[in-house]
């Protein structure tokens, strides 16, 4: 299974953070070839700013992994991580993110900052950016053009 594969079910969870009223982003943890974590947004579900796919996905790779290290997996994102989130993957010392599309407003991944790849900090995280970005763009752009038309943001 390639990396296609994997953020094909990384959209696929995107989806789901609709159900909620919430931006769809999703998020998957690969190790070995075996999905061990993921999540969808669900901030307004949960009322939580932290509540964001990759937090979710991190947090539960790490109950199965048995530890905060994360080695050996691969983060499949629809959206470039915010500041919070690339913080949370480089002290997970995630080795690799594989993210859709860029984010020119919040990203740390490369737009706006990077925080995945500071030269100050202990870990650096392998970044792979661009995959499907078409399509997890539209899912965004979807969203808020939905809000726009309910008269909401």
């Amino acid at each position: 299974m390639d990396d296609a594969f994997w953020m094909e079910q990384a959209l696929e969870k995107a989806e789901k953070a609709l159900t909620f009223g919430d931006v769809p982003i999703g998020a998957i943890a690969v190790r070995d070839g075996v999905v061990i974590g993921g999540g969808y947004n669900r901030r307004e579900a949960d009322q939580d700013p932290t509540a964001h796919a990759e937090m979710l996905a991190l947090r539960e790779a790490a109950k199965v992994v048995g530890h905060w290290r994360l080695e050996g997996v691969t983060l499949y994102c629809t959206l470039e991580p915010c500041a919070m989130c690339a913080g949370a993957m480089v002290l997970a010392r995630l080795p690799r993110l594989v993210y859709a599309t860029s984010d020119p407003k919040a990203g740390a991944g490369g737009s706006v900052m990077n925080i995945l790849q500071h030269p100050q900090l202990n870990h650096r995280v392998e970044v792979d950016s661009g995959l499907m970005a078409d399509e997890a763009a539209a899912q965004i752009r979807a969203f808020f053009a939905m809000l726009r038309a309910q008269g909401q943001k």
